[in-house]
Order: structure tokens, then sequence, then C-alpha cells
């Protein structure tokens, strides 16, 4: 690990005060761990291309589902407190009138203020299928009657003009455009009816004029303005509306927004409000479909950021979990596809923290384990929120979520998008939680679960293939990410470096893949192989096929991708323990060697602990020296020392077996870089605190003792004790 590492670490480390501060010796005991957890990209997901109550994706029949797309006119809405409508139209109004609104003693409005719904035409129908240009009989338009004070009304002085609503004057056609103006003053007057109702009590179902309020409503959503129509949809949800209106009135918001250009008008008004105590009402379950498209439009304006940021701030999270909780056998997809939408905002993790979200996902996993599209949107929400910390360790304390991924990956191995995110979150998991690395490991057939997938996507593929080639690998590389955490844990990676298929599965990427096409596939396949090698007992697989590991190591050597050298590199660095691989590289000393030339403080440092190995044999000595390594060690300390003490440690080391047997090469040079080095006061520190403390800690307990051992060598005729 490098400096950067390490300093990365400390940042982490003391950001937070609450938080004990490690102690030198911990973050020495960090800084030499030979075991990495892996790195991935989250998988991608692209948008959806047209907004609609079931994504594009879902394999949900569309026989039976409901419809995402629809008409909706005033005639499909049932007269409030009677019969349902009978499809006919209403005749227009014939007269001019000034209206005059005013509230009654009871506070309900009087009868001669409201407008009347017009008598029924005879033989006008118009069905389902109608055209929007059909007559209404009601004329163009110009500005909305002025609104006075009854006369009549027993309270006197009363802002009556506040509750004032208005229809059309004149017979138009309903297919003729309305002007702006005209929709705004129609938006102005149902906002003061709203509000004036709501100021004397008189929303839900107290109002007793309500039926003749609600038909006026009704008949104004012909006039096919999604702005007044939104407007018009929250003052009817406000009057408690049930049955087929409620889900007509939730049909209508979804269809408003499934355009994206409209989602300025759900920013800007206040009908989240309204979606959200619908949602929240304790007899939701009897709502039926109509909760279906409130989610769905609440699903469709939650992929704007703006909004998804508004809902949340509203405690959207905890409603929709409630909501979750009261239907458990209910719209769950669609739930589940707006959590999915929220969990891509930063600002939602306190609220699916706080709000126990993790065991209510897993509850709604399990419970609805048969239903892929379910499955999938849970999978997306846990691969978005295990990028961070404290979410992983929370999904990690959940009961059975490990058991439950890997019965899922077992069920599903052919549904890439729903294994690449389960493989991605167990990876997530697992690089951050030992006690996750343990789960997976105890659970009965668990690893056997992820060798299978192993097999299945390594093999080759055999017509008509399901996925495409880079769906393939990206589970692979997916799945050898959790692999290489897994082997984290000794007892795991003692079991793994004893498995022969995985360590064969694993050769087999190296012998099948080239950099060109997959260079993230081949860094974790050797990475993994990195992490196993570090278990050398008799069992170990990766121990037995050294011989043939290294020959597949050596042609990654020569590879142009830095990334796959240093892991090869790494894997040398353990497995050189073993003569037969210190004699095999040293047959090509010269590739190591060259790897001091690297301006990457990593290679350097994993070609240093390959030297030191190689150097601790007597006879690799003068070949080393021969090789020019020497000066490149010097080269590398004086370039790398004041940066990475941990380096320039291990760079001393393979120093001092390098001149064990003979004279040191470029003595005086090194010597003076030494002197420089361990003079405390000459060094120039960072002015970060925790930076710096890491960095005295490491020259202070790695690099100061080898380098004075180093100096002082310098004095004495025989040199014979070898550095560990």
């Amino acid at each position: 690990m490098s400096l950067m590492e390490l300093q990365d670490k400390s940042e982490h480390v003391y950001i937070s005060t609450g938080l004990r501060r490690q102690t030198s010796a911990e973050i020495v005991s960090e800084a030499r761990r030979s075991l990495r957890t892996l790195a991935t990209r989250r998988p991608f997901t692209p948008q959806e291309k047209h907004r609609q109550l079931f994504g594009e994706s879902s394999s949900r029949a569309h026989d039976g589902r409901p419809p995402s797309a629809f008409s909706l006119y005033a005639q499909h809405f049932e007269a409030p407190d009677s019969r349902p409508g009978s499809g006919t139209r209403l005749s227009p109004l014939e007269h001019k009138p000034s209206l005059s609104v005013s509230l009654d003693e009871d506070g309900g409005v009087e009868d001669a203020t409201l407008p009347k719904p017009p008598a029924e035409r005879g033989n006008t129908r118009i069905g389902s299928g109608g055209s929007r240009a059909r007559l209404l009989r009601a004329a163009s338009i110009n500005r909305l009657p002025p609104m006075t004070p009854n006369t009549k009304s027993k309270k006197k002085n009363k802002p009556v003009e506040q509750i004032g609503f208005c229809l059309f004057q004149k017979t138009i056609l309903i297919g003729d455009a309305v002007s702006d103006e005209i929709v705004g003053e129609l938006c102005n007057a149902c906002s003061g009816l709203h509000n004036a109702l709501a100021e004397r009590g008189m929303l839900g179902r107290q109002c007793k004029k309500r039926s003749a309020i609600l038909r006026t409503l009704f008949r104004l959503i012909d006039v096919g303005s999604d702005r007044l129509n939104l407007t018009i949809a929250k003052l009817i949800l406000a009057l408690n509306v049930s049955g087929n209106n409620l889900l007509n009135i939730c049909k209508l918001v979804f269809k408003i927004s499934r355009n994206a250009s409209n989602d300025t008008l759900f920013l800007n008004g206040c009908i989240l409000d309204s979606l959200l105590s619908l949602l929240h009402c304790e007899d939701v379950w009897s709502k039926g479909e109509a909760v279906l498209y409130c989610v769905g439009s609440l699903k469709l304006i939650s992929g704007n950021t703006a909004l998804s940021r508004l809902l949340l701030s509203k405690g959207f999270i905890s409603v929709l979990l409630q909501l979750s909780k009261r239907l458990m056998h209910g719209p769950s997809t669609s739930v589940t596809a707006v959590l999915r939408n929220i969990a891509d905002q930063s600002e939602s993790r306190p609220s699916f923290l706080s709000n126990k979200s993790f065991s209510t996902l897993c509850l709604i996993l399990e419970n609805h384990r048969s239903d892929i599209d379910i499955c999938i949107n849970v999978a997306r929400i846990f691969s978005k929120l295990s990028t961070y910390t404290e979410c992983c360790h929370a999904l990690a304390e959940t009961p059975r979520c490990c058991s439950l991924f890997l019965d899922l990956l077992g069920k599903y191995s052919r549904k890439q998008d729903l294994v690449v995110r389960l493989l991605f979150t167990l990876g997530n998991l697992t690089a951050k939680c030992t006690e996750a690395r343990e789960r997976v490991y105890e659970e009965e057939g668990g690893i056997d679960v992820l060798l299978d997938l192993f097999q299945v996507y390594q093999e080759t593929p055999s017509p008509p293939e399901q996925f495409h080639a880079s769906e393939r690998e990206d589970v692979l590389v997916k799945l050898i990410r959790l692999l290489a955490n897994l082997a984290i844990h000794p007892t795991v990676g003692t079991a793994l470096a004893a498995n022969t298929l995985c360590v064969q599965l694993l050769l087999e990427v190296l012998e099948c893949r080239c950099v060109q096409d997959s260079e993230e596939l081949l860094v974790n396949a050797v990475a993994t192989i990195n992490n196993l090698s570090f278990y050398q007992g008799m069992s170990s697989v990766v121990r037995a096929q050294h011989t043939h590991i290294s020959q597949l190591l050596l042609k990654l050597l020569l590879s142009s991708s830095m990334d796959v050298v240093l892991e090869a590199t790494r894997v040398f660095g353990n497995l050189s323990q073993i003569k037969d691989v210190r004699h095999f590289i040293m047959q090509h000393k010269g590739y190591v060697v060259t790897l001091l030339d690297s301006k990457t403080p990593d290679v350097c440092f994993s070609a240093c602990g390959v030297l030191i190995n190689l150097s601790a044999d007597p006879d690799n000595r003068a070949m080393l020296r021969a090789e020019g390594t020497v000066q490149k060690l010097i080269d590398c300390l004086r370039d790398f020392g004041p940066q990475d003490w941990h380096l320039a440690a291990v760079v001393c080391q393979t120093l001092w077996n390098c001149s064990l047997d003979g004279e040191l090469q470029h003595a005086e040079e090194l010597l003076e870089i030494l002197w420089l080095y361990t003079d405390r006061g000459a060094l120039q520190w960072p002015s970060d605190g925790g930076v710096r403390q890491v960095q005295e800690a490491c020259w202070e307990l790695l690099f100061l003792p080898v380098a004075e051992k180093l100096r002082q060598s310098f004095h004495i005729e025989d040199t014979t004790v070898i550095i560990p």
C-alpha cells in the first residue's frame, strides 16, 4: 500500500473528532497489509426512453395489466353521490352569468350562487373514443365574468370572490385553443375556491354543494390544459372523491406526469402533498387501481432530480415504506421502482437508514421472490446504496440478506441484470464487513452457487445466446471481485485457495482473455489469485500449480496495462517465497528489475517485494547487481522517499540484501541520501495534521530502523544478517 492510500485512510479516520485516532502501530499494520479488497463500477442502468406505468423491460404480460396510455374527458367521470354517468353530453349555458358566490349560514354554498349543470341534450352521445372536437356549445371567451358578492348572503362583507368559480360564458368548440390567459384565470379561480373552502373547513365531504362543484370541475377537464387539469385534480382530491372518480383523477395525474415537460407543474404546484396524503391514508388498501396510478405518477416524476429532492423533503421514503407494509401483496413493483429512483440521490441515505428500510426491502424481496421485476428493482436499490459504507453495514446487519441474495442468484442465474447487481452488492458488503464474508461462506451451498455462476458465464456461449459478451464479462468482473473480497477472511481464503474448481476457473480467465479486450476482468482475476496465494498451506491449489501460474504471470508482465503488471508483480511477491518460483524469475530477471524504472510507486513497491525474496538466495545477489539493480533502487529512494516512507523502507531492505556478500555499488551516493532522510529536522512534513501523523509513523516505525542499519553497515566489514 502506498502513502497515497494511507493518506486516503487518514482523511477518513480524522474527519470526525468523535472517532478514535489510530496509533502509529495500527497505521503501520494497515500499511503492511498484503490482502486487498477490490472496487468496481456500479452496473449501468439506462434511463427508460418512454414514461409509462410499467418499464420497457418489465416481464409482466401486456394482457390484463393497467394501460399507460388512455383518453380521459369529462364524460368518464360519474356524477357525485348519484348513479353512474350515462356518458351523455351536457347542453351549454345560454346566458352570460355574472357569477355571485356566497356561503350560507351552515358554511355551505347557496344554490343560487353556483353554476347549474345544464340539462341533458337529447340524442347527442360521445363514446370513449369520441373526438375532442365535438361541441359543448360554449362560445369563445375573451375574459371570465366578474365575480360579485351576493347581496342576499346572510353574512356581510365576506371575501366571497375568493371562492368564486367561473365557467365558460359562451359555447366553444372543445377542440379550439384556449388562451394561456384564460387558463391562468381558471387556475386562479380553482385555487381561490380551494383556499376558501379550506379556510371554512369545507373540504372533504363537508361542503353541501360538493356535487355541483365536482360536476363543474369535471367539465373543465375537457379544456385540455395540463396546467388546469393538475390544479383541478388537486381540488378534486381535496374533496375526497372515491370509486371511479378517484381512479380517473389519479389516471389524469398519471397522464400529465408522462410528459417530462410537465415536471415544472409538479414542482411549482402542491399536488405532491395531495398524492402523498392519498398514499398515507389508513384505508389505502381500499383504493384499488387508483393507488397504482398514483404511485406510477410519483415514479415518473421522481426521475427528475429536483422533484426527487422535493419528495425527499416531504418524508417520501417513510410514506413508501409504510405503504409497502400495508400492501405487502399489492403494487410493490411501482413502489420499489420509485424507491429505486430516489436511491439515486445521495441525500436519500439518511432517510433509508433512519426508516430501517433495509429490513423492509428484504422482506419485500422474500415475499416477492417469484416476481422478477420486483427483485430487479430491489437489487438496483441495494446496488446504489451499498456504495456507501454506513449503508453497507446496515444491510450486512439485516438478518438473512446474504442468504436471500444467494438464493436469488441460484434461482435466476440466467437473469443477467439481476445477477450482476446482486453480485455487485455482495462485493460491496464483503469489501467492508467481516461478518458478510463469514455469512456468505457459511451459507450452505453459497460458494457452490458462486462457482456455478462462474461456469455459466465463463463457458463459450452456444446459440441462441441469451446475452451479449459485454454482459457476460460484467457478471464475471463482479463475481471475481466478490471472490477476492471473500478471500480476505483467513478461513474463507484458505478454503478458496484449496478449491480446485475455483483456482481452475481463475486460471482459465488468464489463459483465454487478452488485456486489450478484458483489462478489468484480468486485473480482478490476478488480484484474486494474489489474495489466494497468501495462503500457502499444503492444501493450497495455488501453491501446487505455481509453475503454470508463473508462466501465465510472466506474459502479463509484458502487458501495456500498468494495472495488470502491478497485480502480476504482487502475485510474484507471494509466490517468490517458493524456491522453484525464484529460480523461474531469475531466468527472466530483467523483467522484474525493469519495473523499478516505473513512475508508479505501487509498481516499484511490489517489484522490491519480489527482489527482497530473490536476494535472500546468495546465488542471486551478484546477478541482480550485474543487472544494475542497485542504481535503480537508489533512484527509487531519491524519487519517492519523502512522499512514501513505506516504499523507502522496502527499498532499503532490498539494498541491504543485495549488499550482503559484496561491496555495495554507488555507496557514496546512497550514504548521502540516507544521512538526509534520517534527519527528522531536515525533512519537510505536510501541514495537514492527519497526513503528517501517517507519514511520521511510517518514517519512524518502518523507514528509520532499516535506514540506520543500512547506513551503519558501511562501517562494518562483515555483513551477514538478512533483513526479514
